[in-house]
Protein backbone atom coordinates (compact mmCIF):
# COMPACT_ATOMS: atom_id res chain seq x y z
CA UNK A 1 0.00 0.00 0.00
CA UNK A 2 1.29 3.41 -1.41
CA UNK A 3 2.34 5.77 1.97
CA UNK A 4 -0.78 7.79 3.38
CA UNK A 5 -1.40 11.44 2.12
CA UNK A 6 -3.29 12.58 5.48
CA UNK A 7 -3.31 11.91 9.01
CA UNK A 8 -6.19 11.90 11.26
CA UNK A 9 -6.15 11.94 14.74
CA UNK A 10 -7.84 10.58 17.76
CA UNK A 11 -8.10 13.59 20.69
CA UNK A 12 -8.58 11.72 23.81
CA UNK A 13 -5.83 9.55 25.14
CA UNK A 14 -4.28 10.40 21.55
CA UNK A 15 -3.27 13.65 21.68
CA UNK A 16 -4.43 14.01 25.28
CA UNK A 17 -5.11 12.54 28.64
CA UNK A 18 -7.90 13.14 30.73
CA UNK A 19 -9.66 11.94 33.94
CA UNK A 20 -13.16 12.16 34.84
CA UNK A 21 -12.76 11.71 38.48
CA UNK A 22 -11.20 15.13 38.60
CA UNK A 23 -14.59 16.37 37.30
CA UNK A 24 -16.42 14.27 39.69
CA UNK A 25 -14.54 15.25 42.66
CA UNK A 26 -14.84 18.76 42.18
CA UNK A 27 -18.83 18.17 41.21
CA UNK A 28 -19.31 16.22 44.42
CA UNK A 29 -17.55 19.01 46.35
CA UNK A 30 -20.49 21.19 45.78
CA UNK A 31 -22.98 18.87 45.24
CA UNK A 32 -25.07 16.29 47.63
CA UNK A 33 -23.54 13.09 46.47
CA UNK A 34 -20.30 11.26 46.47
CA UNK A 35 -17.91 11.36 43.51
CA UNK A 36 -18.57 7.98 42.70
CA UNK A 37 -21.70 8.47 42.25
CA UNK A 38 -21.84 11.78 40.11
CA UNK A 39 -18.83 9.69 38.16
CA UNK A 40 -21.32 6.77 37.33
CA UNK A 41 -24.08 8.96 36.60
CA UNK A 42 -21.69 10.69 34.03
CA UNK A 43 -20.24 7.26 32.70
CA UNK A 44 -23.01 4.86 32.64
CA UNK A 45 -26.54 7.36 31.85
CA UNK A 46 -27.43 8.12 28.14
CA UNK A 47 -26.60 12.02 29.25
CA UNK A 48 -22.79 12.07 28.03
CA UNK A 49 -23.76 10.38 24.58
CA UNK A 50 -26.45 12.44 24.08
CA UNK A 51 -24.85 15.61 24.92
CA UNK A 52 -21.83 14.25 23.12
CA UNK A 53 -24.16 13.34 19.73
CA UNK A 54 -25.34 17.24 19.76
CA UNK A 55 -29.10 15.88 20.74
CA UNK A 56 -29.12 18.35 23.88
CA UNK A 57 -26.56 21.52 24.42
CA UNK A 58 -24.81 22.56 27.00
CA UNK A 59 -27.08 24.57 29.18
CA UNK A 60 -29.35 21.21 28.82
CA UNK A 61 -26.43 19.08 30.38
CA UNK A 62 -25.66 21.49 33.06
CA UNK A 63 -29.49 21.36 34.36
CA UNK A 64 -29.50 17.44 34.46
CA UNK A 65 -26.17 16.84 35.85
CA UNK A 66 -27.47 19.83 38.64
CA UNK A 67 -30.54 17.69 39.09
CA UNK A 68 -28.68 14.49 39.90
CA UNK A 69 -25.85 15.92 41.83
CA UNK A 70 -27.38 18.71 43.95
CA UNK A 71 -24.42 21.01 42.61
CA UNK A 72 -24.76 24.60 43.80
CA UNK A 73 -22.30 26.49 41.39
CA UNK A 74 -23.77 28.32 38.35
CA UNK A 75 -23.04 26.94 34.65
CA UNK A 76 -19.50 28.75 34.07
CA UNK A 77 -18.22 27.12 37.63
CA UNK A 78 -19.79 23.83 36.65
CA UNK A 79 -17.95 24.15 32.97
CA UNK A 80 -14.48 24.91 34.74
CA UNK A 81 -14.85 21.60 36.50
CA UNK A 82 -16.31 19.49 33.72
CA UNK A 83 -13.85 20.51 31.22
CA UNK A 84 -10.33 21.21 33.13
CA UNK A 85 -9.78 17.21 33.55
CA UNK A 86 -6.78 17.12 30.04
CA UNK A 87 -3.27 17.04 30.49
CA UNK A 88 -1.36 17.48 26.90
CA UNK A 89 0.77 14.24 25.84
CA UNK A 90 4.23 15.74 24.88
CA UNK A 91 5.53 12.74 22.56
CA UNK A 92 1.90 12.82 20.35
CA UNK A 93 1.80 16.32 20.52
CA UNK A 94 5.61 16.85 19.33
CA UNK A 95 5.15 13.99 16.43
CA UNK A 96 1.95 16.12 15.27
CA UNK A 97 4.16 19.09 14.77
CA UNK A 98 6.90 17.40 12.70
CA UNK A 99 4.16 16.37 10.69
CA UNK A 100 2.86 19.58 10.20
CA UNK A 101 6.84 20.68 9.09
CA UNK A 102 6.73 18.13 6.68
CA UNK A 103 3.80 19.32 5.00
CA UNK A 104 1.62 16.68 5.79
CA UNK A 105 -2.17 17.65 6.48
CA UNK A 106 -3.53 16.60 10.02
CA UNK A 107 -7.12 16.31 11.03
CA UNK A 108 -8.56 15.65 14.64
CA UNK A 109 -11.18 13.07 15.14
CA UNK A 110 -13.29 13.37 18.44
CA UNK A 111 -15.69 11.97 20.54
CA UNK A 112 -16.08 15.02 22.28
CA UNK A 113 -18.75 18.14 23.21
CA UNK A 114 -18.66 21.64 23.14
CA UNK A 115 -17.47 21.97 27.25
CA UNK A 116 -14.56 20.15 26.56
CA UNK A 117 -13.33 21.76 23.15
CA UNK A 118 -13.33 24.83 24.29
CA UNK A 119 -11.20 24.20 27.32
CA UNK A 120 -8.67 22.69 25.20
CA UNK A 121 -8.69 25.40 22.59
CA UNK A 122 -8.36 27.95 25.22
CA UNK A 123 -5.55 26.08 26.89
CA UNK A 124 -3.92 23.53 24.49
CA UNK A 125 -1.95 25.91 21.27
CA UNK A 126 -1.40 23.21 19.36
CA UNK A 127 -5.17 22.12 18.84
CA UNK A 128 -5.49 24.94 16.51
CA UNK A 129 -2.60 23.62 13.93
CA UNK A 130 -5.08 21.58 12.12
CA UNK A 131 -6.54 21.89 8.94
CA UNK A 132 -9.69 20.34 10.25
CA UNK A 133 -11.59 19.25 13.42
CA UNK A 134 -14.13 16.64 12.91
CA UNK A 135 -16.10 16.16 16.47
CA UNK A 136 -18.98 14.18 17.32
CA UNK A 137 -21.30 16.61 18.72
CA UNK A 138 -21.33 18.85 15.45
CA UNK A 139 -22.35 15.91 13.37
CA UNK A 140 -24.84 13.95 15.73
CA UNK A 141 -23.28 10.57 15.50
CA UNK A 142 -20.54 9.19 17.63
CA UNK A 143 -17.52 7.27 16.15
CA UNK A 144 -18.01 4.04 15.24
CA UNK A 145 -21.04 5.88 13.31
CA UNK A 146 -20.58 4.92 9.71
CA UNK A 147 -21.65 8.74 9.28
CA UNK A 148 -19.05 10.27 10.78
CA UNK A 149 -16.57 8.55 9.29
CA UNK A 150 -17.84 9.92 6.09
CA UNK A 151 -17.92 13.31 7.42
CA UNK A 152 -13.60 12.80 7.66
CA UNK A 153 -13.68 11.48 3.61
CA UNK A 154 -15.30 14.48 2.81
CA UNK A 155 -13.78 17.24 4.97
CA UNK A 156 -9.70 15.57 4.39
CA UNK A 157 -10.57 15.13 0.19
CA UNK A 158 -9.45 11.36 0.78
CA UNK A 159 -10.68 7.98 1.13
CA UNK A 160 -9.39 4.19 1.59
CA UNK A 161 -5.15 4.21 2.24
CA UNK A 162 -4.82 8.20 1.33
CA UNK A 163 -5.83 8.33 5.40
CA UNK A 164 -3.71 6.55 8.27
CA UNK A 165 -6.02 7.02 11.72
CA UNK A 166 -4.80 6.47 15.15
CA UNK A 167 -7.49 6.11 17.44
CA UNK A 168 -6.87 4.39 21.43
CA UNK A 169 -10.22 2.53 20.88
CA UNK A 170 -10.56 -0.54 18.79
CA UNK A 171 -13.87 -0.31 17.70
CA UNK A 172 -13.02 2.65 16.24
CA UNK A 173 -10.00 1.39 14.57
CA UNK A 174 -11.49 -1.70 12.91
CA UNK A 175 -14.56 0.84 11.82
CA UNK A 176 -11.84 2.81 9.91
CA UNK A 177 -10.20 -0.49 8.53
CA UNK A 178 -13.46 -1.72 7.10
CA UNK A 179 -13.30 1.83 5.17
CA UNK A 180 -9.44 0.87 3.57
CA UNK A 181 -8.10 3.48 5.91
CA UNK A 182 -4.51 2.67 7.13
CA UNK A 183 -4.87 2.85 11.06
CA UNK A 184 -2.46 2.76 14.29
CA UNK A 185 -3.95 1.09 17.00
CA UNK A 186 -2.78 3.49 19.68
CA UNK A 187 -1.31 2.18 22.73
CA UNK A 188 1.91 3.51 23.05
CA UNK A 189 3.13 6.69 22.27
CA UNK A 190 7.19 5.28 20.93
CA UNK A 191 4.74 2.65 18.96
CA UNK A 192 2.71 5.03 17.43
CA UNK A 193 5.38 6.97 16.04
CA UNK A 194 7.50 4.44 14.95
CA UNK A 195 5.02 3.30 12.32
CA UNK A 196 4.51 6.97 11.20
CA UNK A 197 8.34 6.80 10.36
CA UNK A 198 8.52 3.71 8.60
CA UNK A 199 5.86 5.11 6.67
CA UNK A 200 8.26 7.57 5.28
CA UNK A 201 5.79 10.81 6.83
CA UNK A 202 8.18 11.97 9.41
Amino acid sequence: MSAPEVVVFDLGKVLVDFDYSIASRRIAERGTVDPRAVQNFIDHSPLLYRYETGLIDQQQFFNEVRAMTGFKGNLNEFARFFADIFTEIPEMVALHRRLRDAGVPTFIFSNTNDLAIGHIRRNFPFFAHFDAHVLSYKHGAMKPDPKLYEVVERVTGRRGGGLLYLDDRIENIDAGRARGWQTIHHRDAAESIAVVEKLGLV
